[in-house]
């Protein structure tokens, strides 16, 4: 069998089989005989997590043929997608509804299945992520069945399903709360990283949505702001800085450059103060980084394990190019973070056990219960999953 990589190649494991999933009835198939062989199940998206949630020795179950709109309710503003859409197509197809996601990261390779498993978001104060924005999921579960789950029911299993981890089944399809079609203009300019963290308020306050990345080398801060428009579309999309455009046309950039990335949450009147922790640390001790320090918001959810559950939320990510070792940055950042009251995103690199893990998340317990009970034999945890697993 050949082996299964990540997008950056630092994950990569030899299953014993990797399974192309066509169908409701395919996924539903492997689940149960996973499960009545004590087998385990991940399963796999774009391969954009830095964090070692796929790698698994046994079944690897590939969801790329689960794409495209399924229905859409353009007077309701919801609908069901398949978990394998990648963003950058699920746009242009909700587009054709009239309707759009409330807000999206600069990277669209994700599957939207795994971008919602992850709770990966954007920017913008008042935009949550995209795990807050998934009312229904339908999942094949290790009895074979497939279940539909939503706020109405009576079962907690929606409450996992929104970021789940890839921990309680194949989930299949999601139902989204979108919004109306909108354009964005996308301007920008270039500071240093101390006029940055100075004028972040400011950006805040005066943009919907606002991001900067600071460049430890120059000391170049390169600042983005994007705001709702009547204005046209502008076409060719000029490069990053300058777009009007649909919304999904202008909030992705193209990140070609191999790397792997910690990113952390702190509360947001935190994020000033951190950031230049950070800065400072990457300054005085890692002269040789260059790939940038990236600030930004999101709104406070109610998502179990969300990283922005019960808190207006900074998240300060760090990169390191693949033909480096990140670990000494990254831990000497993850100490700071965590001085700050920080916590990981599910989809980056972290070194914690899930004892420091279940102190960050007040539902922490209340998931893991509610995961065990739908998946009491474990077919679909992997040894991460098992290693941050409450005794």
């Amino acid at each position: 069998m050949a082996p299964w990589r990540n997008w950056s190649g630092r994950h990569s494991v030899e299953p014993d089989r990797l399974q192309f999933i066509r169908s409701e009835e395919d996924a539903a198939g492997l689940a149960l005989g996973a499960q009545e062989r004590g087998r385990t199940i991940r399963v796999a998206g774009a391969g954009h997590s830095h964090a070692p949630l796929v790698p698994n020795t046994q079944v690897i179950a590939d969801l790329s043929a689960l794409s495209g709109v399924i229905s859409a309710d353009q007077d309701h503003q919801r609908a069901w997608v398949r978990a394998g859409t990648p963003i950058y197509a699920l746009g242009p197809a909700l587009h054709q509804h009239g309707l759009a996601l409330h807000n999206q990261g600069d990277i669209d390779r994700q599957t939207i299945g795994g971008a919602c498993a992850t709770g990966t978001h954007g920017t913008g104060r008042g935009a949550r992520n995209l795990s807050s924005v998934v009312v229904g999921a339908r999942v094949a579960t290790a009895t074979g069945e497939i279940v539909e789950w939503g706020p109405g029911q009576a079962s907690a299993g929606w409450n996992v399903a929104r970021l789940n981890l890839g921990s309680i089944g194949i989930v299949t399809a999601l139902e989204l709360k979108l919004r109306e079609t909108y354009r964005m203009a996308e301007s920008a300019f270039v500071t240093n990283g101390d006029e940055a963290e100075a004028r972040i308020p400011e950006l805040m306050a005066e943009n919907d949505r606002f991001e900067f990345y600071w460049s430890p080398r120059t000391d170049q801060a390169f600042v983005k702001r994007m705001n709702e428009t009547a204005e046209p579309a502008q076409y060719p999309v000029a490069g990053e800085g300058k777009r009007v455009a649909w919304s999904f046309e202008v909030y992705p950039s193209h990140r070609a450059q191999l790397h792997t990335e910690m990113e952390y949450s702190v509360p947001m009147e935190s994020g000033p103060a951190c950031f230049r922790a950070i800065k400072e640390l990457i300054t005085s001790d890692f002269p040789d980084v260059e790939m940038p320090v990236e600030y930004r918001a999101i709104a406070s959810d109610d998502v179990w394990l969300s990283t922005a559950n019960g808190r207006e939320t900074v998240t300060i990510s760090v990169h390191r190019d693949i033909h480096h070792d990140e670990g000494p940055l990254f831990r000497a950042c993850e100490e700071i973070f965590l001085e700050y009251e920080g916590r990981p995103h599910w989809g980056k690199v972290n070194y914690l056990d899930g004892s420091q893990l279940s102190g960050m998340h007040v539902d922490w317990d209340r998931w893991w219960l509610e995961r065990d009970r739908l998946d009491p034999s474990g077919t679909f945890l992997n040894d991460y999953m098992r290693s941050i697993r409450p005794a």
